[in-house]
């Protein structure tokens, strides 16, 4: 039977707290792993980093990292985790690039569902793969945490972590933050000695910016979600926003509307700004940015991202709106 929050957990909020949960999290680890390997689906994020920080400080090198790029990641990341986990952490990582794979998958599917299926299914089918190069492994590790389990319940959306794998996989899984609200986990990753930039960093979603490019995900407008959201990110790092606000991105939606360049008609893509703020993820808050920030990012992305030819501002608090698009 998978685990769940007892209703009376107190909410890690202190060193002491989170020191308290990694022992017994490691204890945990220590037993139910024994000599055997664990195979990670490495993105970078906050909670696959806390995981991976806790099952190398249990396990060490029986720990295999999987980073895999499926080509919805944000500018720079894959280049990022490879320098981060692979250069200076020493973890025990694999890099597979799966871009044309996932992105060959997806072509022509809009339901949102059915997306972020495929995309998980393919993780768990490029993870396959590697276990079957490697000896020894029996469990896949997963950055799963609480708002997912409580959203898949919810009937809300699908996470690609949240549920089991297919029968005809031999793997258990381990997720040693499943019963932890994402505040809670960067607490532990603090206590863990992660960086700061790493422990703080704003959270990601498991299907990357597909669920930022809505409807048939296409190349090009998914390269206009990545531009768009390097452009975001930098422009907030200027401005003190980095660290202060949980959470920023970018959506292009799947529809044009008319616009005028250099004395021109255009045809294109409007792109959405969102900046929020939670403790939770169950309920979020909209962060009002200056006049003069929105003005500085509409005319860099309409300037600087090729197909954008509007920038709008979404304002809708969660609930009514979930944190993403799809």
């Amino acid at each position: 039977m998978l685990e769940v929050r007892p209703d009376n957990m107190v909410r890690i909020t202190t060193p002491e707290l989170a020191d308290a949960y990694i022992e017994e999290r490691i204890k945990m680890l220590k037993d139910q792993v024994g000599d055997k390997k664990v195979l990670l689906a490495l993105s970078g994020g906050v909670d696959s980093s806390v995981v991976a920080a806790m099952l190398i400080k249990a396990i060490g090198q029986q720990l295999v990292c999987v980073h895999v790029n499926h080509g919805l990641l944000r500018k720079g990341e894959p280049e990022q985790v490879i320098k981060v986990f692979g250069e200076e952490l020493g973890a025990n990582l694999i890099y597979v690039d799966a871009t044309d794979r996932f992105l060959d998958k997806l072509a022509g599917v809009t339901d949102p569902e059915q997306k972020r299926k495929i995309i998980g299914g393919e993780f768990i089918e490029v993870f396959a793969e590697e276990a079957r190069k490697l000896d020894g492994i029996e469990f896949l590790a997963q950055g799963t945490i609480w708002p997912d389990i409580l959203e898949s319940d919810a009937g809300i959306k699908a996470h690609h972590n949240a549920g089991g794998l297919p029968d005809d996989m031999n793997f258990e899984l381990v997720e040693p933050v499943r019963i932890l609200f994402k505040d809670e986990v960067r607490v532990v990753g603090k206590q863990l000695g992660l960086p700061d930039n790493m422990v703080y960093r704003q959270p990601f979603p498991g299907p990357g910016l597909g669920v930022r490019c809505p409807g048939a995900i296409t190349r090009d407008r998914l390269e206009a979600v990545r531009e768009s959201d390097a452009i975001l990110r930098e422009e907030f790092a200027k401005n003190g926003l980095e660290g202060k606000v949980w959470q920023y991105f970018t959506v292009v939606p799947d529809f044009k509307s008319t616009g005028v360049k250099d004395g021109k008609r255009t045809f294109d893509w409007p792109c959405i700004i969102r900046a929020i703020n939670t403790t939770d993820v169950m309920e979020v808050t909209v962060e009002h940015l200056s006049d003069e920030l929105i003005d500085h990012l509409v005319q860099r992305i309409i300037t600087e991202v090729p197909g954008i030819n509007r920038v709008l501002f979404d304002y809708t608090p969660k609930p009514p709106a979930t944190v993403e698009y799809e």
